[in-house]
């Protein structure tokens, strides 16, 4: 890649008098070059529209602590606590155990 030593813009391969140049599409700078095989434009594929779909969970970044399941009666479970009242009122810690998948919650 070569840059305009005026303005500082990517010099693009263009067509003059039956050769080619590396010119700024800026200011009109024109760089005569040897060999313009050594500066080949190469064009990005086109964006596509599909999502990935991920088949499997990726692994869980919670901690995890000793609570009997109410389903189950597994005794590890992941947690995680949110402000589900206002402000002045306790937060809301959430379960999710381990082995079944159940989520229960436990008011403060």
């Amino acid at each position: 890649m070569k840059f305009c030593p005026t303005c500082g813009i990517l010099l693009l391969p263009k067509k003059a008098g039956g050769k080619t140049v590396l010119q700024c599409s800026s200011c009109g700078y024109t760089l005569k070059v040897a060999n313009i095989e050594d500066y080949k434009v190469v064009k990005k594929s086109e964006k596509s529209d599909e999502i990935p779909v991920l088949e499997e969970e990726a692994p869980s970044t919670l901690p995890v602590t000793k609570a009997k399941c109410p389903k189950c009666g597994h005794d590890k479970a992941q947690w995680w606590i949110r402000q589900t009242r206002s402000a002045d009122e306790p937060s809301t810690r959430f379960y999710k155990c381990e082995k079944c998948g159940k989520i229960w919650r436990e008011y403060a």
